[in-house]
């Protein structure tokens, strides 16, 4: 037992023994290991320190380089500074050597001029002794002072160029007339020519054409009955003559004598006529008109290209189409002013869309739903204003029978299109010997006042232009002349539209040069 502790204590050292010797060995390889990476960086540390040395050296050498470089250049800039104001101070001994020569010469040059300033001071005195001499003589021989021949020449002067100025002003004021007259032709002719309609004439009574005289029994009724339910139905009087084939429907409002007419057309075609059906059709019928109205109105405003147009409005220039004036068709007729409306705000560089909006409703109040007591072109600014239209077309259709004053250059457009597509030949039906008389009677008229010259009676009898002397009437009395020709017209006479009563009074200078 004790031998076996004992070798395991020998073990136990030995073991020991070696963990010691292998602990002393790895201590030793650190040491070196140590000493070996000590010494690797100081070769590490000697060889950056060399290379920055050298760096620092070469970085030195390129700033002395630098530093030779700019003060060479530093040095050619003083140098070159230095001739530059050594000449310069030659050129200024040179200039002051020239300046001294020419202060001598302008010495010598103003002796020479007092010398001869001094020679005529005395010519001078003896001229204006002379002058004094002469105009003595002068005032002595015209019995004129020189002041008062003074005046007279200015005066002269004066009548002389007043004359000339004022030949001068009437030449241009001419030649303006002339230039602005052609202009104003060249533009209204050329609008007349690219707005080439057709005129179509409306009557009051339409004529409805049946294929036997024995419908004409079927439409009349027992004891009148179908014909009476017809014409209450439609608010039509319905003639029924002699007339073959025919049944004559007459009304002044276009869009009755429209309904009476289709009515009649399907009772005839369905063969059913007795008052119950009459109704039935009429209401139809009405109804069917309504949308036709809407639906011309609509495909109007298309054709236009007018765009943004309120419900309301499109219906009445549906309506349009049946209502007419003096015989023309009123949609035809705002058709036609819309067109000539863009044509020439077009040629005067304004806006074509607004003109030719403002052509088309300039008409608007003749065809509104209730009538008020209001001219037509109020009541179409009127109700332009209530659907939002724009104030400048608000008052181009307002303005264009001159109820109220013109604030755009769309009024005078509109005005001056609408009396072209009204008085052009043939737009509006008038007998022509009526329409003759109405003109004589116009002029006559205007002629029985005393100081009247002349009359004439313009614009297919729109304007009547009446011509005073003026050695009889002064201008407060043109007024009054033409206040009291309007009312007499007004009181006396039947006519279409409006007539403008124009007085002129002129008074002329007339002289000759001879």
């Amino acid at each position: 037992m004790y031998d076996y502790l004992i070798y395991i204590t020998v073990g136990v050292l030995a073991a020991a023994l070696a963990v010691a010797a292998t602990i002393v060995l790895q201590r030793r390889m650190a040491k070196t290991r140590a000493k070996e990476i000590l010494a690797e960086a100081e070769r590490e540390a000697e060889d950056l320190k060399r290379n920055k040395i050298l760096e620092g050296r070469e970085e030195a050498l390129t700033i002395t380089a630098d530093a030779e470089k700019q003060a060479n250049q530093r040095l050619s800039k003083v140098q070159s500074t230095e001739a530059k104001l050594k000449q310069r101070e030659l050129q200024l001994n040179q200039q002051q050597g020239e300046n001294a020569r020419a202060r001598n010469e302008n010495e010598n040059t103003r002796q020479n001029l007092e010398a001869e300033k001094a020679v005529l001071d005395s010519r001078r005195a003896e001229l204006d002794k002379l002058q004094k001499q002469a105009q003595e003589q002068l005032e002595h021989i015209s019995g004129l002072s020189s002041e008062e021949a003074k005046e007279k020449l200015i005066q002269s002067l004066k009548d002389e160029a007043k004359t000339a100025a004022a030949s001068y002003i009437n030449d241009i004021m001419d030649e303006a007339r002339m230039t602005a007259n052609k202009e104003a032709k060249r533009i209204v002719v050329q609008s007349i020519q690219r707005v080439a309609t057709e005129t179509a004439i409306e009557n009051s009574v339409t004529v409805f054409h049946i294929d036997s005289d024995e419908i004409k029994g079927r439409i009349i009724g027992r004891e009148g009955r179908n014909i009476r339910a017809l014409e209450a139905a439609t608010g039509i009087e319905i003639i029924v003559d002699d007339t073959p084939e025919a049944i004559v429907l007459s009304g002044f409002d276009p869009v009755r004598r429209e309904i009476a007419r289709l009515a009649l057309h399907q009772l005839v075609a369905d063969g059913r006529i007795h008052p119950a059906r009459i109704e039935e059709v009429v209401a139809k019928v009405r109804k069917q008109i309504e949308e036709e109205i809407i639906e011309t109105g609509k495909r109007t405003v298309i054709d236009l290209g007018i765009h943004g147009l309120n419900p309301e409005l499109i219906r009445m220039v549906g309506k349009m189409k049946y209502r007419s004036s003096y015989g023309q068709n009123l949609l035809q007729h705002s058709r036609e002013t819309a067109n000539l409306c863009a044509i020439m705000a077009s040629e005067l560089g304004l806006n074509p869309k607004k003109a030719r909006r403002a052509g088309l409703l300039h008409d608007i109040g003749k065809v509104p739903d209730e009538e008020p007591e209001l001219p037509h072109a109020l009541l179409g600014m009127k109700l332009a204003e209530k659907y939002k239209e724009k104030p400048e077309i608000c008052n181009a259709i307002g303005a264009h029978h001159d109820e109220i004053e013109q604030t755009s250059l769309l009024a005078p457009i509109v005005q001056v299109c609408d009396a072209i597509s009204g008085a052009r030949p043939g737009a509006r039906r008038e007998i022509v010997e009526a329409y003759i008389k109405r003109l004589n009677d116009l002029e006559q008229l205007a002629l029985s006042y005393p100081g009247v010259v002349k009359t004439y009676a313009i614009q297919a009898g729109r304007e009547l232009r009446v011509i005073v002397g003026a050695d009889k009437i002064d201008d407060v009395e043109t007024e009054k002349l033409s206040a009291e020709i309007a009312k007499r017209i007004q009181d006396e006479m039947t006519y279409p539209g409006q007539v403008k009563i124009t007085v002129i009074r002129e008074t002329r200078s007339v002289s000759f040069a001879k």
